[in-house]
């Protein structure tokens, strides 16, 4: 009998661990990432990034995406030359000389004929290390990239067909960026000239030591192809950014520059720990022309010489093999505008919860603050302690009627800035900022909104609130948040008492780990989490086709939403989101 039991115990356990081994395998196949990205996010705590790229990573471009890649005047393609090496160019468009300020501007190179499809119609230039590259099946990944508006798309995948005037790429992969760290320059078709000589080397020139020792930008390819058929194998072109100078030459054979924080997904980081191959873009705005560097890279995960470079989380250093400069090959130049923004000064600090507080700025000059969309973000440009310009966007948290920009930061233990802020920064003092910004934004129309938002992603949702209820056409809103406890809870009162004097605003917090004085049972707060019954019984509650969700919060906070509503019949197009890599900054 014992022996019968044991015989079962073992069959069931072998069961088990083959129908875990057989949805692991699953997982596998239909993740978004490739092994390298997965090691990546294991080694520093992110795998539930996952979830939320499952949702965002796309075989194909949604049509805002198609729209944005036909109004560029230029793209970054990455791919490999006939040695394997990695490497990145700048393709753009041939039209007549016009700049992004006119109303009409005939530049449009880039087609999409259907959400699977780009069609370029611009080649590599004489000389480029990529002339010849682009052939069927080559793979390639493609950044697009708005440098006036610091929007950026990715798309990953092959090249389908080649002609003599265009190269048709087949996507595997897309997916949006944030705009953190992007240096902002508006562009300005000229007529072309002759081009220079191409340039090839083995090591960088002192003049191009100058060049990439200046830099605010460039641009990086990197790739891994394993074995069979799979999306996440390619190609990857990346953007990197900061103030000029954080990319430091060693010697005329190597450089180094530091890995800020991201989106998570780690896309450059993972190619390189399977494929330590990369290539590198810099571009001389003002001259049109192009360094690629290809190479091989070193990743520094948590030596003392991070401490060298503020905010970095690692460092890596780039051996040089191969280096192109092609003079003056573009037809484009760009120049960093005239600063529209205002200097602002602090005008009161106020504590929001145990870990988020509330700025208050407003214009140096006395004025009143350029008005701003409840929903936007306000990029500033804070000189920290250490006499370093950093720039971070942070979500604006106030009625936008107001006399002031509100900004609620979470301290990060890592944050360089949030760090500044929450510790230095006092009344008075004075930062610059840009104009408010961002597309995440609450539409002007009676339609029902539901406001959905977790931790500090909140922020956007109470300026929303603020918006809708300001509105007399009285739109019903139902504003869901998830907080750890409410000592955890940023702009809890306030959002109460928006709700207590407007009949067409419901209010829903969850606490996960309550503490004893919390008002759990009021009508507002109860203990758990958002979990699909909670959504399933407010999607049945709005009882609206039109309704709107907005969603605000961290990856993993957003997939599980994206994955109820869409449990809960709610139609792809009804869900906005936007995430901290995009309007948060640390």
């Amino acid at each position: 009998m014992q022996a019968q039991q044991e015989k079962q115990e073992k069959q069931e356990k072998q069961e088990k661990q083959e129908k875990q081994e057989k949805q692991e395998k699953q997982a596998a196949a239909t993740s978004p990432f490739h092994t390298g990205e997965q090691m990546v996010q294991q080694r520093l705590g992110v795998r539930e990034v996952e979830n939320w790229a499952r949702q965002v990573v796309r075989d194909h471009m949604p049509e805002q995406h198609r729209q944005f890649y036909t109004e560029l005047p230029f793209i970054v393609a990455a791919a490999r030359d006939a040695q394997q090496r990695p490497w990145v160019t700048l393709l753009e468009g041939n039209a007549a000389p016009v700049d992004n300020s006119s109303a009409q501007v005939p530049h449009q190179f880039i087609n999409s004929p259907d959400p699977q499809h780009l069609v370029l119609h611009s080649r590599p230039v004489e000389g480029d290390a990529l002339e010849h590259a682009f052939l069927p099946e080559a793979d390639v990944g493609l950044l697009g990239i708005e440098l006036s508006s610091r929007r950026r798309n990715r798309v990953n995948g092959r090249v389908a067909e080649r002609a003599d005037d265009a190269i048709s790429f087949q996507v595997d992969q897309s997916f949006g960026n944030c705009p953190q760290y992007i240096s902002e320059r508006t562009w300005q078709r000229v007529p072309r000239s002759t081009p220079g000589t191409p340039q090839r080397s083995a090591q960088l020139t002192s003049a191009q030591v100058d060049w990439v020792g200046s830099a605010d930008t460039f641009f990086i390819a990197t790739g891994y192809r394993g074995d069979g058929a799979s999306a996440t194998y390619g190609m990857d072109a990346s953007h990197r950014g900061g103030e000029p100078g954080f990319v430091r030459v060693l010697d005329a054979g190597h450089l180094q520059f530091p890995d800020y924080a991201g989106n998570n997904h780690f896309n450059t980081i993972g190619n390189l720990v399977l494929d330590a191959r990369a290539g590198l873009l810099f571009v001389d705005f003002s001259r049109g022309s192009l360094l690629q560097l290809s190479g091989t890279v070193e990743i520094d995960w948590d030596s003392p010489a991070l401490q060298q470079f503020p905010g970095a989380r690692r460092l890596l250093t780039l051996k040089i093999t191969a280096v192109v400069e092609l003079p003056e090959v573009l037809g484009l130049r760009w120049h960093v505008p005239v600063q529209d923004g205002q200097s602002l000064r602090l005008l009161d600090r106020r504590r929001q919860s145990a870990d988020v507080t509330s700025f208050l700025f407003a214009p140096a000059d006395g004025q009143l603050p350029q008005g701003f969309v409840a929903g936007q973000h306000l990029p500033l440009a804070v000189a920290t302690a250490d006499g370093v310009v950093a720039r971070r966007t942070y979500s604006l948290s106030n009625r936008p009627t107001d006399p002031y920009y509100r900004i609620s930061v979470k301290r990060e233990p890592h944050g360089e800035v949030s760090r500044f802020l929450h510790d230095v920064l006092q009344p008075g003092s004075v930062v610059h900022a840009d104009v408010p910004d961002g597309e995440f934004v609450l539409p002007d129309d009676d339609k029902p909104v539901v406001l959905l938002s977790a931790g500090v992603g909140v922020t956007p949702m109470v300026s929303m609130l603020h918006a809708a209820v300001s509105d007399s056409r009285e739109r019903p809103v139902w504003f869901v948040h998830a907080a750890r406890d409410g000592e955890h809870h940023p702009l809890a009162g306030e959002v109460r008492r928006l709700a207590d004097s407007h009949e067409q605003v419901s209010v829903q917090v969850a606490y996960s780990q309550p503490r004893h004085n919390d008002r759990i049972g009021h009508h507002y707060d109860y203990a758990g989490r958002i979990d699909q019954q909670v959504i399933s019984n407010l999607v049945a509650r709005v009882q609206r086709a039109d309704a709107r969700y907005f969603m605000c919060g961290p990856s993993g906070f957003m997939a599980q939403m994206q994955t109820y509503l869409s449990e809960a019949g709610v139609a792809p197009a009804q869900i906005y989101y936007e995430n901290f890599g995009a309007a948060g900054g640390a």
